[in-house]
Formats: C-alpha cells, sequence, structure tokens
C-alpha cells in the first residue's frame, strides 16, 4: 500500500473546512493519496487513521487545538509509527507544548507548521515518502529544530471539497425576523466559505495573525476565488462568507472579488470582516460591496473603553465605533461587532458602560450572548506579552490549556465573567433549539419559561445586565422590552467566538 495522508479539521466556526480542501488539493496535484475528516461533524476515523503515514492536523484557532490534542492522541494510540504534524496559527504559538516528549519517546506532535502551510505539508509528505527524515523540510518545526513560518507566496491551486461533508452539515444564513405575526420563519439557506486573503497588514495586540505573519498579507487571486466560490454555489450554497482577517485590507482587491461574484451570481449574498478603521477609510467602497450582495459586517470593536482600546492596539476610539455604526446604516450594510469584554484593564464600570453603549446604539440583536462573557485569552508568543506593564497583570503559562492566566485586580470581574458565560451558555442551547432559529442543528431545550417560547435576544441582555448591575450593588435600569419580538439582523447559526 502506498504512502497515505490524513487531514484533520477540528471545528472551524461552522463553515466547511478550507483548511483541509486547499491541503488536499496541493497533495493530490503532487500526485499524493490524501483523505480528510472533519471532527466537528465526523467521527475520529480510527481505522484510517491507524493506516495513514502522516496525519496532519488544523488548528487554526483556539477550539480547534483543544479538540486536536485529543485527536490527536487518538491517532498515537492507533498508531505509533505515524508522523503527526499540526499546522495553522495556534500550532505555531503552542510549537513548545505540542513538540514535547509526554511519554518521555513520543510528544503531542512530530512537527509544526504556520504561515503559509500548503507547500510545506507536500514537501513532508514527499520527503516521508521517500524515506527520508523531515528535518530538512523548509518551514517545518521540529523538536530537533525550530523554523519561523513559512510567508513564501503560494501559487494555490482550486481547494478540493470533493471528500468534505455537504454544506448542509454546517452553518446557515438567515436574514429576517425570528418570527413574524403569522408564526413564519426566515428560511435558512446553505453557506459557503472562501478567502480571498490570507495574514494581515495590522498587529493588534491580541490577534494570534500577529505572532505568524507579523504584519505579512498575502491576495489570492480573483479566479481562484470564484473557482471556490462556483462550486460551492452548485453545491447549494446562497451566501458566502469571506474568512479574511480583514476583507479590505486590500480595498481594490475586495472590488474586484465583489464584483466577479456579483456578476457570476446575482442571487448570491456575502459577508465579510473589517477593521472599524477599514470601514471609515474606504467608505466610498461600502456601497458598491452592497449592490453586490454584501449583506453584514464582521467588526472586532473590542471594548467601549478607548483606554482598552489603546492598550489592545486596535487603532479606533469608540467615537469611531459610533461613526462606523451610522455610516453602515447608511448604506444599509448591517454590523455585527465583536467583543472582548473582560480584561485585566477593563473595571466594572466599563462593562456597565458598555452594556448600556450597546442599548443605545440599538445593537442589542446584533450581539449573541456568548460576545458579552468573552475573556481575553493570552496565547504563548502573543504580543501582549511584550507590553511593558505584563508583569502586573501575567500569570503563569498553562501549557495544556494554551493561554497564560491571568487575574483581574478586582475578584468580582472573574466572577461575573463565570456568571455570564452560563447565561449565554444557557442561552445558547435555547436559541438552537428553539423553532425560529432556521439552523438545522438540534440542542436540548431548557425551561421555555426561562427566555420566553421563542428566543429573545433582549430578555437575555436584560439578564446579562441585571446581574452585573447586581455585582455592582445596584438595580439595573428598566429598560423596556419591545412590544414585539425583536427582528433579528442577517446572520449565520454559528456564532463566532474564539
Amino acid at each position: 500500500m502506498g504512502f497515505s495522508t490524513l487531514l484533520v479539521s477540528c471545528y472551524e466556526l461552522g463553515h466547511q473546512p478550507l483548511s483541509l480542501a486547499w491541503p488536499l488539493a496541493s497533495l493530490r496535484r503532487a500526485g499524493l493519496d490524501a483523505h480528510t475528516v472533519d471532527l466537528a461533524v465526523e467521527e475520529f476515523p480510527i481505522h484510517r487513521a491507524a493506516r495513514a503515514d502522516l496525519i496532519a492536523i488544523a488548528v487554526p484557532m483556539h477550539t480547534a487545538l483543544r479538540v486536536g490534542v485529543d485527536a490527536a492522541r487518538q491517532a498515537r494510540a492507533a498508531n505509533p509509527g505515524a508522523h503527526l504534524c499540526f499546522f495553522g496559527l495556534y500550532a505555531w504559538l503552542n510549537r513548545d507544548y505540542l513538540l514535547q516528549d509526554e511519554d518521555r519517546s513520543q510528544g503531542i506532535a512530530d512537527s509544526v507548521v504556520a504561515g503559509e502551510t500548503e507547500q510545506v505539508l507536500v514537501d513532508l509528505a514527499q520527503r516521508l515518502s521517500s524515506g527520508h527524515p523531515p528535518d530538512a523540510v523548509a518551514g517545518l518545526t521540529t523538536r530537533e529544530r525550530t523554523a519561523a513560518p513559512n510567508l513564501a507566496r503560494l501559487t494555490l491551486p482550486l481547494p478540493d471539497r470533493s471528500t468534505l461533508p455537504p454544506l448542509d452539515n454546517y452553518a446557515h444564513y438567515v436574514d429576517g425576523p425570528l418570527a413574524d405575526g403569522n408564526g413564519n420563519v426566515p428560511a435558512a439557506v446553505e453557506a459557503g466559505y472562501v478567502e480571498a486573503s490570507r495574514g494581515c497588514l495590522h498587529k493588534c495586540r491580541h490577534c494570534p495573525v500577529v505572532p505568524v505573519y507579523n504584519g505579512r498579507y498575502f491576495v489570492v487571486p480573483v479566479e481562484t476565488v470564484m473557482a471556490d466560490v462556483r462550486q460551492q454555489v452548485e453545491a447549494g450554497a446562497r451566501h458566502i462568507t469571506f474568512g479574511d482577517p480583514d476583507f479590505l485590507n486590500g480595498p481594490g482587491h475586495a472590488r474586484k472579488v465583489a464584483r466577479a461574484l456579483h456578476t457570476a451570481f446575482p442571487a448570491v449574498t456575502f459577508d465579510f470582516t473589517a477593521k472599524v478603521e477599514h470601514l471609515l477609510k474606504h467608505r466610498a467602497l461600502l456601497p458598491e460591496l452592497v449592490a453586490c450582495g454584501a449583506s453584514f459586517a464582521v467588526s472586532a470593536f473590542e471594548s467601549t473603553s478607548d483606554r482598552v482600546l489603546a492598550r489592545l492596539q486596535k487603532g479606533h476610539t469608540r467615537r469611531q465605533m459610533e461613526e462606523s455604526i451610522a455610516l453602515l446604516g447608511e448604506v444599509g450594510l448591517s454590523i455585527q461587532p465583536t467583543w472582548m469584554p473582560f480584561t485585566p484593564w477593563t473595571g466594572l464600570e466599563d462593562y456597565l458602560f458598555m452594556l448600556r453603549w450597546i442599548r443605545l446604539q440599538g445593537l442589542v440583536p446584533h450581539v449573541p450572548p456568548v460576545q458579552l462573557s468573552i475573556r481575553m485569552l493570552v496565547p504563548p508568543q502573543s504580543a501582549l506579552l511584550e507590553h511593558e506593564d505584563a508583569p502586573d497583570w501575567l500569570g503563569a503559562l498553562d501549557a495544556p490549556n494554551f493561554t497564560y492566566l491571568w487575574q483581574h485586580p478586582d475578584p468580582c470581574m472573574d466572577a461575573l465573567q463565570l456568571e455570564v458565560a452560563r447565561i449565554a451558555e444557557f442561552a445558547g442551547r435555547h436559541e438552537a433549539a428553539s423553532p425560529s432559529n432556521g439552523s438545522s442543528k438540534s440542542a436540548p431545550h431548557p425551561d421555555p419559561a426561562a427566555y420566553g417560547e421563542d428566543f429573545d435576544p433582549f430578555e437575555v441582555f436584560r439578564h446579562v445586565e441585571r446581574t452585573a448591575y447586581k455585582f455592582a450593588g445596584r438595580p439595573a435600569p428598566d429598560w423596556p422590552l419591545p412590544s414585539s419580538p425583536a427582528p433579528q439582523p442577517p446572520r449565520l447559526t454559528e456564532h463566532w467566538f474564539c
């Protein structure tokens, strides 16, 4: 039997994993045998892992790495002789832990790759298949040698999605209120996922892209992006997510891609991610993006405290966030802000102000409860470690959980975060179980009396508010609830988190 590679995805925010489709295409282009599994929707294939010579696990995010380490241990038990490679942002950040000796003979991983990974994986497979040790592979980090992330510009093939689970296994796109007066709910359509660029020009201190790409950015040719869009539309997608760290890093490229998408598929909508400063800087482009089918934009607001925003090196202020909300409202583009409300520098009054601000800006339906609970992660290699005040708040490295520990100077903030996380988890289960969610996924249905027959974001938000004000020792403002079910903005049925 010939040399075989098993590519493993762990979790990618409810998207069909492009992190497998591109390496699969690259390996097959080189004449190598490869197979895939997505552990977000499939069981770990013990028998296939037992026959694989190379098992490569994609870990672009923290949640994926947690799943990936468990998968690696299953793979090691099933096939001690296989070469285990982790690739992606969080592989590089946690390379020391992944490559350490777990049982004095083998670590969790044999190698780690980051940056533009596809050619490194091909080179690794070719070298292993010829019986040579992998240490000479450029861009490959092993226990014997540390290599910098591979930032060579690649000629990427059309992603190969032929062995990935169908799109109906993943997050769907919903546009419309949760339910109208007649009990009708919006149709959920299948959503595809592409990337028009990789890396990022910016250096936000908390971002995991920064230690790997360090301000580098690569565009994917429009023809390649559109070929990938086409195969997903032919598979049923009626909405496309552009998963670039920032779609507007290259505004000219973004315009070309959006125009090509709309010309080929005028009924297909899309969403993208962009920094606040880019939304404002490229405001003249936004009406054209909307005309081409842009439905919503994700933007990392993170905090309403200018002091915290400066500490994170976000490049925007609260006033600019307000300006971006008004701007997007004028052009008809919905906003989905993401938040990091719990940091060592965010006090209780900051948190209460953020809640008031979200209400006053009309953003309650735009903020999933999980966003109100997110606590800052500090992975190894994070730029946060370089800040001069890090010794004041930074604790020990908890390597098995892939983060440095930290405690808030005010213990009630840590307690509040745990309580808000509990509320968000409960609300998330209820939303998934709601008949108006539009998702094909199921979940245990908690007591409907907790938030009403339908998931109502205002009820959940008020619960968080009351909890926060209770920690502050004073009653929450008596905000009136909407007289009818709150309309939901366009969205995907899988919420963003890290």
